[in-house]
């Protein structure tokens, strides 16, 4: 078995002229520094991929030799599914980015982040609707959902998709859409990259010449009334406003209340819609500005650097009222260090008008998801490592008598098959046949988890 192993590798090598690296090369460090740091056995090789067939090419060599496959665009996912024992597709040199000769649309390859269509879109006044941060890899951020900052506009990131270019498990190359592959189109929407690799996306954009945004920040000792006090502001705000919410530490490590709007709407009303918000206590800090929807994501990079530890965890709550602000702040209170903090992101507006069954993303209804994170760097001992993920599992506990059933699949842990089905609702079962029809041997089971996972298809 090694010696075919060995053969189908040195064989791929040749069809990547050279681009197959192995640990200790350069090539191979960079590629695996992705922004949670790796635990446990690392990648055999890494194919770095600079067109779809090549990654047509390192799928069946996977397959020809039997090695576990996974698939590295942005790095960004916190369980680290970029990552695997066996072989890497590196996406990271196909990041193009072109307009469609009419600007609605915007092609943008598998590893492009989402700066990378910032720099194309935001000197138009264009917009390709995206998460909360600049340095998100747009296919997996995309395929699992997307929540961000013009989501009360135009939807998730998913919602946005019009077509996708897949290299599936048995090597074919296809195009999903309205008109081909419908129902691989359905399931790409929410599923995840459980069905192939996406090497190019076609997402719709939109005008947006500028937003007002940026980050608030507040005492912690306020954080009930400035949290209150947004409740009573977004209970009748317009969809161009989004508005995340968050409990962090400062730079002098104490604990601050983040309030981060965004107005897309007019610019002429962006003032009177975020004034209110600079009055909901002792202001601590302000970085409101007007500016390009891109540089207004930037303001979370910071946050991301690569290589840190990540212990997450996530629920979805029907709305933030005053018990779900108990638990938030309690939690704070409670953090087993620095570095651990909780976000929220909003779900209405467009997002909520698309009907339930219209994609495999399963949770059509407003609610609140909530974003548990505790991020540490290498030098704390193991010890303290045990205990900000069970400050995390506790936090996410603390909500179980008021959250709805799941979680974001983005989010969610590979071995957390039953609340993938409870995320996916009704759309579990029909996602499941997709998965059966497009990958009966599960060759692509590092990506978010399904309904049933590798359970019932090696039952099937």
């Amino acid at each position: 078995m090694t010696d075919l192993i060995e053969r189908t590798l040195h064989q791929l090598d040749q069809k990547l002229s050279g681009r197959l690296s192995r640990p200790g090369d350069d090539r191979y460090t960079a590629a695996t520094a992705i922004w949670a740091k790796p635990v446990g056995p690392m990648p055999r090789v890494v194919a770095h991929c600079h067109s779809t067939q090549d990654v047509q090419s390192a799928v069946r060599a996977a397959r020809d030799c039997g090695l576990p496959l996974s698939v590295r665009g942005g790095g960004h996912d916190w369980a680290g599914r970029a990552l695997c024992d066996g072989i890497v597709i590196d996406l990271t040199a196909m990041n193009d980015v072109t307009l469609g000769p009419d600007q609605r649309s915007a092609l943008i390859s598998g590893g492009a982040r989402a700066s990378d269509v910032f720099a194309i879109t935001d000197p138009r006044g264009l917009a390709v609707v995206t998460g909360s941060c600049s340095s998100v890899g747009m296919t997996g951020l995309t395929l699992g959902g997307g929540y961000g900052s013009l989501i009360g506009r135009f939807g998730l990131a998913l919602d946005n998709l019009l077509a996708a270019e897949v290299v599936l498990a048995d090597g074919r190359i296809v195009t999903a859409s309205p008109d081909s592959e419908q129902e691989l189109f359905w399931a790409l929407r929410g599923g995840g990259g459980n069905f192939g690799v996406v090497t190019a996306m076609q997402h719709r954009t939109h005008d947006v010449p500028s937003v007002r945004s940026g980050m608030l920040l507040f005492p912690f000792a306020e954080a009930r009334a400035v949290l209150e006090g947004c409740i009573d502001i977004l209970a009748a705000a317009p969809e161009e406003l989004t508005v995340q919410f968050g409990l962090i530490d400062g730079p002098d490590g104490a604990p601050l209340v983040m309030v981060a709007p965004t107005w897309s709407g007019l610019p002429e009303q962006s003032k009177a819609r975020l004034e209110p918000f600079l009055g909901l206590g002792t202001l601590v800090v302000s970085t409101l500005a007007t500016t390009s929807y891109g540089t207004s994501l930037a303001i979370f990079d910071p946050f991301l650097a690569t290589g840190q530890r990540v212990f997450m965890e996530t629920c979805w709550l029907p709305a933030l009222d005053s018990r779900s602000i108990d638990v938030l702040i309690r939690a704070k209170a409670t953090a087993a260090s620095l570095g651990c903090a909780i976000v929220t992101h909003e779900f209405r507006g467009a997002a909520s008008r698309v009907p339930p069954g219209a994609t495999a993303f399963g949770l059509r209804r407003d609610h609140v998801l909530v974003e548990i994170m505790a991020i540490f760097t290498d030098y704390l001992e193991p010890r303290e490592g045990y205990w900000q993920q069970r400050w995390v599992q506790a936090t996410r506990r603390a909500f179980d008598g008021i959250a709805l059933p799941g979680g974001y699949p983005n989010f969610l842990a590979k071995d957390e098959v039953e609340r993938a089905a409870k995320s996916y609702g009704g759309n579990a079962e029909r996602l499941l046949r997709a998965k059966r029809h497009y990958d009966p041997d599960n060759t692509f089971n590092s990506a978010i988890p399904l309904p049933a996972g590798q359970r019932v298809l090696a039952a099937e």
